[in-house]
């Protein structure tokens, strides 16, 4: 079945009911409407709109669920908002407010490949005996400064060779 066109705020709306879910089981119009800070009148007529696409199971003055459907896209819509906030924290140092709320304007646009890439270079920087942390010391010495110093670059290089034949060298004899 084809995705549902969606709404930046419909998004929003399903992926506070799936966070208020896994809290409590279910969701109250009042907590989603405290949750995306809005009126509880404007929640009523989002909640209906998602009702009528399938995505939650909705009555007047009841709980709300996600189906199967909504569970699955709000999922997708959280996987996207955390990998974003991940890289903004986690690479970039971004402070966690702010990658938050970054976060969660971006996760409305990124494409699929793009998070991908994204995914991929997190990984990478945490497993990479070249990256890791030296380079994320490095970036955010060089962000501070906004220049790159030569003389740490060479001694980084150096060092990093060291490690890179000793990381070789494990790798040789575990396997």
């Amino acid at each position: 079945m084809d995705k549902p066109i969606l709404t930046e705020s419909m998004e929003d709306y399903l992926e506070a009911i799936l966070e208020l879910e896994r809290r409590h089981k279910v969701a109250r119009a009042k907590d989603i409407a405290e949750r995306l800070k809005v009126k509880r009148g404007t929640v009523t007529g989002a909640l209906k709109s998602l009702a009528d696409k399938g995505l939650i199971n909705y009555t007047p003055y009841s709980y709300v669920t996600l189906t199967a459907r909504g569970s699955a896209i709000a999922s997708e819509i959280s996987r996207r908002h955390q990998v974003i906030r991940d890289f903004l924290t986690e690479v970039l140092k971004i402070p966690a407010e702010t990658a938050d709320t970054t976060a969660c304007r971006m996760e409305h646009v990124v494409e699929g490949m793009v998070l991908s890439r994204l995914v991929c270079f997190i990984d990478f920087i945490r497993q990479c005996p070249r990256a890791g942390n030296d380079m994320l010391r490095s970036f955010i010495s060089y962000c501070d400064s906004g220049h790159l110093n030569l003389d740490a670059c060479e001694t980084c290089i150096d060092d990093c060779k060291v490690r890179f034949k000793a990381h070789l060298e494990h790798v040789k004899h575990s396997g």
